[in-house]
């Protein structure tokens, strides 16, 4: 390796040295003398339809190979991306932002050129951004260049969220010392408290007095490293297993002792049962949102709960801080002595009866739709599934997962339209990672993404790129003409929670995919005929399965509490409306019967219609 490089090289040699095989982005002229060192360092540049989009195929390919790239112009493509680098901050991938900026004599000397806000200032994007990133380098320096990047590309990786780099054109080319890149990044070694044993201690006797254990599995515990231990975890204790929405995927579900997610007050009976007054709750990556706890109904109670966060073991009666996670579990699992662990005496709750089977012509709703897509087995291992928030997310979590298959779920930012790109950077990562493994010969795995008309209508432009890429992508749409997430919640029948109604077996054509397979099912019938079609189950590329449902249609559970509970509001509301509309019916004959001028509001109609008639 020569001695020097250019700044531009080094910074794709270390994102190429952290795994990362593909970069996405937009082309911008702030960043284009950068992009031509892409391909240069091995590295494949997925060019995205926005620079929103982008960042949400970041952050899908970062949740699957641990790590992903982003790279935009200054200004108007980083303030595009900036809302995909808050949700993969909140929910904790690891993207590298990389923003080209105005060389640094326009900077230094405040110049109003484009892409500002014409008044000399160049800061304002950076500080943005350092609100959303975990790190941040703004290169000035050649020198010091190589060292800021290694520092802040080591902080994404410690962290598991986005950190921020800027590039200034007249740096791109600059030579820097390419002694570094013989060393790795790696995570700074975990230095725990010294009082590291008593925290282990403690762990170990709840663990072995514990009369009615169990374990809660949260999302951040991709973040922190430690899936495959608190794995191990669960298959040496034996004891139920759950895990939140955020953390569905990263467990074995075909395990005997996992019970899918646990839904807090909307969990079978028994499952609350046992929950509600178990003495012990190992939780792993806490992420207790509202919305990944059902309203806070899936938290254990603190008297049982001992919660392993980045750096804190938290037990009811103590807090040991500086405890880095991976630390804990790998001493507890070198630590702890199977024959002292207690059992635990469950018995999970029965599988709920299959629903009747509709007629051919019957419509699809919901209550037999999930059912017959579990049946189907759509997912094999070592593929995706991603559903997005709405109906999809709420009717796939159910969905049980075969062995080392991912899933993407929303959990707190709830960006509607983020999944399509995510299931493009998600399907580039399992394709990748599929070729590493030497399995070059076998059909690639695909990413299953389960999605609302809505959603779509926000992002659809990435099925270009899914195209352009070449990835396998199996779209079911979930067409129900508008944003029923949103009718349930406020505004049932109310027109700005519609959507125009698109001809979506039309977009693969439009967007490139020539002939492709698109399917549109309105019947059981139709549905039964399309999840047997080979073409959907086996077939590559993009398939889209368009699937006609009611407008006031929703899975069970939380959505199916908001949504009679929003009919009720609007049924009252009619009513007073009618009521109204009647007392003024009435009103308006009487005024022509006896000639009386009468003002009123509807709020006292009636009254004054009796007032002024007596």
């Amino acid at each position: 390796m020569p001695s020097t490089v250019k700044l531009a090289a080094y910074l794709f040699t270390r994102l190429r040295q952290l795994n990362i095989s593909s970069v996405h982005g937009v082309p911008g002229d702030y960043n284009l003398v950068l992009l031509d060192y892409v391909a240069p360092a091995g590295l494949h540049w997925v060019g995205n339809t926005n620079e929103l989009n982008a960042g949400y195929a970041a952050d899908g390919y970062a949740r699957i190979n641990g790590v992903g790239a982003l790279v935009t112009t200054f200004g108007v493509g980083e303030l595009s991306a900036i809302n995909a680098v808050a949700g993969a901050y909140a929910e904790r991938a690891a993207v590298v932002h990389v923003v080209g900026t105005p060389e640094l004599a326009a900077q230094d000397e405040g110049r109003l050129i484009h892409h500002t806000f014409n008044d000399g200032n160049f800061r304002r994007f950076a500080q943005m951004h350092a609100h959303v990133t975990v790190a941040q380098a703004s290169l000035r320096d050649p020198e010091a260049s190589p060292e800021m990047i290694d520092d802040v590309l080591s902080q994404c990786l410690l962290h598991s969220r986005p950190v921020y780099i800027e590039v200034p054109m007249d740096l791109v080319e600059a030579n820097v010392s390419a002694a570094r890149l013989q060393h790795p990044i790696t995570v700074p070694e975990a230095l725990p408290d010294p009082h590291w044993e008593d925290a282990l201690t403690a762990l170990l006797d709840r663990i072995y007095s514990a009369k009615q254990p169990l374990i809660l599995v949260d999302g951040e515990t991709r973040a922190l490293g430690i899936v495959d231990a608190v794995q191990a975890l669960s298959r040496l204790t034996n004891w139920p297993t759950y895990t939140t929405v955020f953390g569905k995927g990263l467990l074995d579900e075909t395990a005997p002792n996992f019970h899918g997610i646990y839904k807090g007050s909307y969990a079978p009976a028994a499952a609350q049962d046992y929950f509600k007054s178990a003495d012990l709750v190992l939780v792993f990556g806490p992420h207790f949102s509202s919305t990944n706890s059902y309203s806070g109904t899936a938290i254990p109670a603190a008297s049982a709960a001992v919660l392993v966060t980045d750096s804190t073991l938290t037990t009811p009666n103590q807090t040991f801080a500086n405890l880095p996670a991976r630390f804990l579990l790998t001493h507890l699992l070198q630590t702890l002595d199977a024959a002292r662990v207690p059992p635990a005496a469950f018995t999970p709750p029965p599988l709920p009866p299959p629903p009747d089977t509709p007629a051919p012509n019957d419509l699809i709703m919901h209550s037999v739709f999930w059912p017959r897509v579990a049946a189907a087995q759509l997912l094999q291992a070592g593929e995706v599934l991603l559903a997005e928030t709405g109906t999809a997310a709420h009717g796939a979590r159910d969905l049980a997962l075969p062995r080392g298959a991912r899933a993407f779920f929303p959990a707190t930012w709830l960006s509607i339209g983020y999944m399509l790109p995510a299931a493009q950077g998600a399907a580039l990562a399992v394709r990748e990672r599929s070729e590493r493994s030497g399995q070059k010969g076998a059909a690639p795995p695909k990413a299953v993404l389960f999605i609302g008309d809505g959603s779509v209508q926000m992002t659809v432009q990435e099925l270009s790129t899914i195209i352009r890429e070449g990835l396998d992508v199996l779209v079911i749409l979930l067409n129900n003409a508008g944003y029923t997430i949103e009718r349930v919640i406020h505004g049932l029948r109310a027109g700005y929670n519609d959507v125009g109604a698109w001809e979506y077996g039309l977009a693969g054509r439009f967007l490139g995919a020539g002939a492709g397979f698109a399917v549109k099912v309105q019947t059981w019938a139709e549905l039964e005929d399309a999840l047997s079609d080979e073409r959907v189950l086996r077939g590559r590329g993009l398939r889209v399965v368009e699937v006609l449902m009611g407008r006031e249609d929703v899975p069970e559970g939380v959505l199916k509490v908001l949504l009679e509970k929003e009919k009720e509001r609007v049924g009252a509301e009619a009513e007073v409306k009618h009521s109204a509309a009647t007392g003024a019916t009435y009103h308006a004959r009487r005024k022509r019967e006896i000639g009386y001028g009468l003002s009123f509001s509807t709020d006292s109609l009636y009254s004054n219609v009796k007032r002024k008639l007596h």
